[in-house]
């Protein structure tokens, strides 16, 4: 693991726990959930701070940020927040990476503020809901053996009564074989290990999950967004398809995709290398051009 900073940061009606590794270009970094916190990440990105400033964020709410009151707890306002960060920072150009919900997160940024942040990474995300429930429930379906597609969809169940951070991090661990393309994957209980330390926030999972998490619906503004935009998918993901990834890919004006063959959902896991390497030459490119 690389040394790391740690801090909360007043961004005006909040404070958000932030977490900074290397020195350099900055590439702000937005976890899923809604309900998890920057160790989702765990150290899978940390090759990139030879050349950039990991700003790992917990979210309004989520992990060691501060808790507003409920009703901004939104898609849109977290969103927002990624510019408040940035400025009390004091950061003039950075990048936004998103994965899952963090990726509805950079995509609603995206459309809502047009121009404020340099380069948009578009991790395993939709641009609205109608790809995100239909393909889940396909993939459900059949998803095999019976006895873990009961695990699954009774995980998913409980997130609308969960009340503790273990009750929580019980009902990941149930989803986990979902998310890999192979179910039986070796590299689920070594991720469990890596990304240990979470602070989960069930009162937010709660929230989000009786609220469709956040229900994305931006179809209708993708060609509105000016900054370069790197799609990244997962062949075999079960929740986030390659043909929403696609879909925002043939709209964005600036739009790069690149789809990871051997993954499903946990791209930066199944194929962490690939990812790693493709995540900086996006960046790279844009920043030498810009």
């Amino acid at each position: 693991m690389k040394s790391e900073e740690s801090h909360l940061i007043d961004i005006g009606d909040t404070s958000l726990y932030v977490v900074q590794r290397g020195r350099g270009y900055p590439l702000i970094v937005l976890h899923g959930g809604p309900g998890l916190d920057h160790h989702m990440y765990g150290d899978y990105l940390d090759a990139l701070t030879d050349r950039y400033r990991l700003v790992l964020v917990d979210q309004r709410a989520n992990g060691r940020s501060l808790r507003p009151p409920e009703d901004t707890w939104t898609l849109e306002q977290h969103a927002k927040d990624v510019g408040l960060l940035a400025s009390a920072i004091g950061f003039d150009k950075y990048a936004v990476l998103g994965h899952s919900y963090g990726a509805l997160v950079t995509l609603q940024r995206a459309v809502d503020f047009p121009g404020q942040a340099a380069q948009y990474i578009v991790s395993s995300g939709v641009p609205g809901n109608r790809f995100l429930m239909s393909h889940v429930k396909h993939e459900l379906a059949s998803f095999e053996p019976e006895e873990l597609r009961q695990q699954v969809a009774g995980s998913w169940a409980r997130e609308r009564h969960v009340q503790t951070h273990d009750e929580v991090a019980a009902l990941l661990s149930d989803q986990l074989p979902f998310h890999f393309a192979n179910l039986r994957d070796p590299r689920i209980p070594e991720y469990e290990e890596r990304t240990a330390g979470a602070v989960y926030s069930p009162e937010v999972l709660r929230k989000f999950s009786a609220e469709d998490y956040g229900a994305i619906e931006v179809e209708d503004r993708l060609g509105d967004i000016s900054q370069p935009v790197l799609v990244l998918a997962g062949r075999h993901d079960r929740t986030c398809s390659v043909q929403a990834a696609e879909f925002m890919a043939a709209r964005m004006p600036h739009a790069q995709l690149v789809v990871f063959e051997e993954s499903a959902h946990m791209t930066f896991v199944e194929e962490n290398e690939r990812y790693v390497a493709t995540v900086r030459a996006f960046v790279e490119r844009h920043t030498a051009a810009g």
